[in-house]
């Protein structure tokens, strides 16, 4: 019931709607009066107040428990239309129904308030793991290319005399990969942060996936040295409306990512479809797979697969989910049957073939 909390009624309209609920009750038991007989009644108010403390703070609810003792009391306690109670017998369960209509209100209250308090400590201790989890990751992963790229310069700038052209420019491309890689994490980060916020606006434009994929490869040409690459894109694939920025950062993780965790000259395949008007678009590489235990996994914020080399904050895959969902489009991980994973996502999208009368 937390779409029905006392967080989003105010008090005015819970004491309101604990009255009306509890009137609304007892009028229908005073139809069927007859039939339910005035202590059957007394369960049914008693359940009624106690659905009242499950969602409403505990003053309506106190005031529900009075106003249904009084009704049942006036309504249904024989003689009728009275509140005088005519046997000693049902003054007793008069003030038994009172007492308990009380009780049960103030209880589940207090459990709620536990209830509430409970998860406000899970919260923050979520909050702290992710926080450590965070900092443990970046204590690496942003120390390791600052460390580079300031001992490099450092060489470059006291050894300007002396350092052969060759050493010149290897310390220049430690510095590029350091920096690349630097640039790779703060986007990881800033990008969760986006969706985190729930600020992620789409700018939607006509993309082309042929291009999109080819402006990745020719990004993440030198991370290839150990692997090759094949793109498989049909022909006559129309536009697609989509965010280009986001999307090319949703193939470069997953492409970056197939890279990083694949053995040495592992083959990358990125396929290209339009399927019953949806882009689909899938990246796989014939490595060793995912383990079926932690396949489920995969998309969570940090989380890096057991028994891998060290690299990476866990950020990437989560980042490739939100930002799939936020086009209203699906992903999933599959491991393939000859050996090796692939990523298959699947977005919905405004098509136009434009591009085709172009070149006709």
């Amino acid at each position: 019931m937390k779409f029905f909390t006392l967080y989003q009624i105010g008090k005015t309209k819970q004491y309101l709607i604990s009255t009306a609920f509890i009137v609304l009750v007892a009028a229908i038991c005073f139809v069927l009066h007859a039939y339910l007989g005035y202590k059957v009644t007394a369960f049914v108010l008693l359940i009624s107040v106690s659905l009242l403390a499950i969602v409403f703070d505990i003053a309506p609810v106190l005031l529900a428990a009075t106003l249904s003792a009084l009704i049942w009391n006036f309504f249904f306690i024989p003689p009728r239309f009275t509140f005088s109670i005519g046997t000693t017998e049902d003054i007793i369960l008069f003030f038994t129904y009172f007492l308990i209509a009380l009780v049960n209100a103030v209880l589940t209250y207090k459990i709620r308030q536990l209830e509430k308090e409970a998860r406000k400590k899970e919260e923050k201790a979520n909050t702290i793991k992710l926080y450590n989890t965070l900092i443990s990751s970046l204590s690496h992963e942003l120390k390791t290319p600052i460390a580079t790229i300031i001992g490099a310069s450092d060489s470059l700038i006291s050894d300007e005399q002396t350092i052969s052209d060759n050493d010149k420019k290897r310390l220049a491309i430690e510095i590029s990969a350091a920096s690349f890689r630097l640039n790779q994490q703060v986007s990881n980060l800033l990008n969760m942060s986006r969706l985190e916020s729930g600020f992620l606006q789409l700018k939607k434009d006509w993309c082309d996936v042929n291009e999109l994929v080819y402006t990745i490869i020719n990004r993440l040409e030198p991370e290839f040295k150990h692997h090759s690459w094949t793109v498989m894109i049909k022909e006559n694939l129309p536009l697609f409306k989509l965010d280009y920025g986001i999307m090319e950062q949703v193939i470069y993780n997953l492409v970056y990512n197939a890279i990083l965790y694949t053995p040495k000259y592992c083959v990358i395949t990125i396929k290209a479809d339009c399927v019953h008007d949806k882009l689909k678009l899938i990246v796989a590489d014939n490595g060793n797979g995912f383990p079926e235990d932690e396949k489920h996994l995969v998309f969570d914020k940090f989380y890096r697969l057991k028994n891998t080399k060290t690299g990476g904050t866990g950020l990437g895959l989560s980042i490739v989910k939100g930002f799939v969902e936020a086009h209203g489009g699906t992903i999933r991980l599959e491991n393939e049957a000859g050996g090796g994973a692939r990523f298959v996502i699947e977005i919905p999208a405004e098509l136009s073939y434009i591009n085709q009368l172009k070149n006709e």
